[in-house]
């Protein structure tokens, strides 16, 4: 047995997770790096295949369809038979009012089958008087692996990025087991922060006085010019001006765009001579013009 990020990884969970990278190694690897991380953050150091089924569910990775839902059931051991007669409700299609009344018909003689539409169109009936501005699908067919949640699953998309889901969850009965807590039913959402951001992004969304948040920010050349930047950004944050150091030891120029996309106004950059003279090259990113200022002006010259 390997050990990959700290853990060990059954044979199991390793199919499972290359099954879900779509054949990409990078994908596998960035995949099998989050999983690593939920298997340590339960305190486990080995990756079992419930354990890749639960982390991938929370990674909201793996939408699967009806040849792929069909698949599951059989692998999890339903016979050919009872997967038959899920068929007819699998391909119920219409807008959701026709779903359910064909629903009605085909689970005539199931009583909890009835309840369910019943509970169902309670729920339509709520949203729709909230008047909700997103379009609302009753999905048959949507399945996020069917040994991590039990009941109801939601999944929530953009509708004007083609990025997959941004938020889903649902009723989950046996989650609080691996935890050693059994018996103890959930319902759940989880929101895919990077995805959101990323939509944000694509519609252009993101508000501009957020954006303009930073007021300045410190590109330095090398770890010297950022330890000598460290006190100045201190000492400018005490005057009341939002100001940022950049995070890495990066080029200029890939500094020099961050603070581009994000629209900070201005931005002190830091090489040996600045140093020497106790001051900065101050850029307006606006204009363009850019001056030596001393620490002491930095702030004086943004306020102009």
């Amino acid at each position: 047995m390997q050990i990959y990020f700290g853990v060990t990884i059954d044979k199991e969970a390793s199919i499972e997770i290359a099954g879900r990278s779509r054949g990409t190694p990078r994908i596998a690897n960035r995949l099998l790096k989050r999983v690593a991380d939920y298997a340590t953050v339960l305190n486990n150091s080995n990756i079992s295949e419930e354990i890749a089924n639960l982390a991938l569910g929370k990674l909201e990775i793996d939408k699967i369809g009806l040849d792929n839902v069909n698949k599951e059931l059989e692998e999890k051991g339903i016979s050919p038979e009872s997967i038959e007669l899920l068929q007819p409700i699998l391909m119920v299609g219409g807008d959701n009012g026709e779903k359910l009344d064909k629903l009605r018909h085909i689970l005539t003689t199931s009583t909890m089958g009835q309840k369910g539409i019943e509970e169902t169109e309670t729920i339509l009936s709520y949203l729709a008087d909230c008047r909700l501005a997103a379009s609302l699908e009753l999905d048959l067919t949507l399945a996020r692996g069917l040994n991590y949640y039990t009941g109801a699953i939601i999944e929530v998309k953009a509708r004007d990025v083609q990025i997959g889901s941004i938020s889903g969850g649902g009723r989950y009965d046996n989650l609080t087991g691996v935890f050693g807590l059994q018996g103890v039913s959930g319902v759940g959402v989880s929101f895919g922060a990077d995805r959101i951001y990323d939509v944000l992004d694509t519609l252009g969304l993101f508000p501009t006085h957020s954006a303009a948040a930073t007021q300045i920010l410190f590109a330095a050349f090398d770890e010297e010019g950022r330890k000598y930047s460290l006190p100045i950004v201190r000492s400018i944050r005490r005057k009341g001006i939002a100001a940022e150091l950049y995070p890495d030891n990066a080029k200029i120029k890939k500094q020099m765009q961050y603070a581009n996309d994000k629209r900070i106004p201005f931005v002190a950059i830091v090489g040996d001579e600045e140093i020497k003279s106790h001051s900065v090259m101050l850029k307006n990113m606006e204009t363009g013009e850019q001056k030596l200022v001393s620490i002491d002006n930095i702030v004086q010259e943004i306020r102009l």
